[in-house]
């Protein structure tokens, strides 16, 4: 017979994120559960480091990983945010087709940003400084300032509903001010106070920025 007193003791068993607080990947999903009002166990990794509970989880020794309360690992943002948009049932991303894909490609958008600046950061931080490869460093600043300057054109708009685009352009916006500040804000003055704007109208989420 089970005990309902130990059952009242127990607690609760809640998703378990692994995260890196200056990760801009981690930074949207922790964005995207804030917003949806969906609790969960925030464990900061090291991806270096290669720990077991992140190996488990995930054997390419990626970040961010949700492990649900049930056993399953849901690895890559994307996928973790799309999973947190069904158990929230649709509050990050809207329901219409059209602006639903709209939301998805400024993910996507974002997403792709990130991916050379940490490539960048990786080559830096990975080869000797003569082994630096300069030619691959350029290549992947251009595709950055190309994305940057087309936002700036024309930046999502901020309504009271916001959806993973948005939370994924700031926690992108984020990263590039902790790895490459004072390189990427130049002549993207409307990029630069899109993402003030942000924390104004959403100061919840403001901690999950990258940091």
């Amino acid at each position: 017979m089970i005990n309902s007193a130990c059952l009242k003791n127990r607690k609760p068993i809640m998703p378990r994120l692994l995260y890196a607080s200056s990760s801009p990947y981690s930074s949207k999903v922790r964005m995207a559960a804030v917003y949806a009002g969906i609790a969960m166990d925030a464990v900061p990794v090291k991806t270096e480091d290669r720990p077991a509970e992140l190996i488990g989880a995930n054997p390419l020794g990626k970040i961010p990983v949700l492990v649900l309360d049930d056993g399953r690992s849901i690895h890559d943002s994307r996928a973790i945010t799309q999973h947190l948009n069904r158990v929230s049932k649709n509050v990050l991303f809207p329901r219409n087709p059209d602006k639903r894909l709209e939301a998805e490609v400024l993910e996507a958008l974002a997403d792709g940003i990130c991916d050379c600046a940490l490539s960048m950061v990786y080559e830096r931080r990975t080869r000797p400084e003569d082994m630096v490869y300069q030619p691959w460093l350029d290549r992947q600043w251009a595709k950055i300032t190309g994305a940057l300057d087309m936002l700036n054109a024309n930046p999502p708009k901020l309504p009271k509903k916001i959806t993973s685009g948005q939370m994924a352009l700031r926690a992108c916006l984020g990263y590039l001010a902790l790895r490459f500040a004072g390189k990427w804000e130049k002549g993207r003055g409307r990029l630069v106070r899109w993402a003030a704007r942000f924390d104004e109208k959403f100061p919840d989420l403001k901690a999950c920025v990258p940091s």
